[in-house]
């Protein structure tokens, strides 16, 4: 699926992607969105695409965010990892905040 607008390199990506979610058991359908999404919310947040949503451009990249995000449905993240964004960020009293209120300091 990659498009005209695309560079060589984001094309790489994309099959990069594609490929890697191919070899976890993600189906082909599923593989190429997850895929497209990523480069194109890539290039929105490197100034490439000529159209962007706030979000894409705001929020933390797709390689950064990991996993951070991949069961919301079920709480979102853990304690754990909120308590350590908030360590790498250096915010002052976060082992005494419940999971709420990381939430709410690292969604500022």
């Amino acid at each position: 699926m990659p498009q005209r607008a695309w560079s060589d390199k984001r094309e790489r990506q994309y099959e990069h992607i594609k490929e890697g979610l191919l070899g976890r058991g993600t189906g082909e359908d599923k593989a190429e969105e997850i895929a497209a999404r990523t480069v194109n919310k890539e290039r929105a947040q490197h100034g490439e695409a000529r159209e962007a949503s706030q979000t894409s451009i705001n929020d933390l990249s797709p390689g950064r965010r990991g996993g951070l995000r991949s069961h919301r449905a079920s709480g979102g993240r853990t304690y754990d990892q909120l308590r350590n964004e908030a360590k790498e960020r250096g915010i002052k009293g976060r082992s005494r905040m419940n999971k709420a209120e990381l939430e709410k300091v690292l969604s500022r």
